[in-house]
């Protein structure tokens, strides 16, 4: 049996390469939908940081192989406004701040912190909350292996009302190009790839 120093270690890796892949995912979407250069960067910065509340509360997370109980849900919820917290005062922009925070709510009004809604939503936060599912549905978790791409894709379409359509129109470009498997494996930033050629 793993000792609790090698299950945080195992899962906080796990949260880097999933913050990667919503990384590299989200400046790849923003891209696409004709985002300015510098927005298009800083989603990468949003996409590697915007979990980075789970620090917080990493003992709900990341010691537990079952699903969590109601009141610890609601602790686990807040790991957007803590991820906010932690970096407001560390001279992010405030676009990557707004897309943490709100990356977790749903176009319809049904996420999390605020309850917002459709354009209410910055255009970074609904970018990430697209990207941040799929990357999620594709990743093995303690509780269930990964689903493969097309499965991911058809659960995502079952509950689109969570998504800006423009956005997830946009995403479903992307996942489809040619060599998408091979970005989503990328265990580095394909901004700062980018940047060196």
């Amino acid at each position: 049996m793993e000792n609790n120093g090698n299950t945080l270690e195992k899962h906080m890796l796990e949260e880097i390469s999933h913050g990667i892949c919503v990384s590299n995912l989200a400046w790849r979407v923003a891209k696409s939908l004709g985002l300015p250069e510098d927005q298009c960067h800083e989603m990468a910065i949003a996409g590697v940081l915007h979990d980075i509340g789970k620090l917080e509360v990493s003992f709900y997370i990341y010691q537990r192989e079952d699903t969590l109980k109601i009141e610890e849900m609601r602790y686990v919820r807040s790991h957007a406004s803590l991820g906010y917290a932690m970096l407001v005062d560390e001279g992010y922009s405030d676009f990557i701040l707004q897309s943490i925070l709100y990356h977790h709510e749903n176009y319809d009004g049904t996420g999390y912190p605020s309850n917002r809604s459709g354009e209410d939503i910055p255009i970074g936060a609904r970018i990430l909350r697209v990207c941040d599912v799929f990357a999620a549905l594709i990743a093995d978790r303690p509780y269930r292996r990964a689903f493969p791409i097309h499965t991911a894709v058809e659960l995502m379409i079952e509950e689109v009302k969570n998504f800006d359509m423009r956005v997830f129109l946009e995403f479903l470009t992307v996942i489809h190009e040619e060599g998408i498997e091979d970005l989503l494996m990328k265990e580095w930033l394909i901004e700062l790839e980018e940047d060196r050629v």
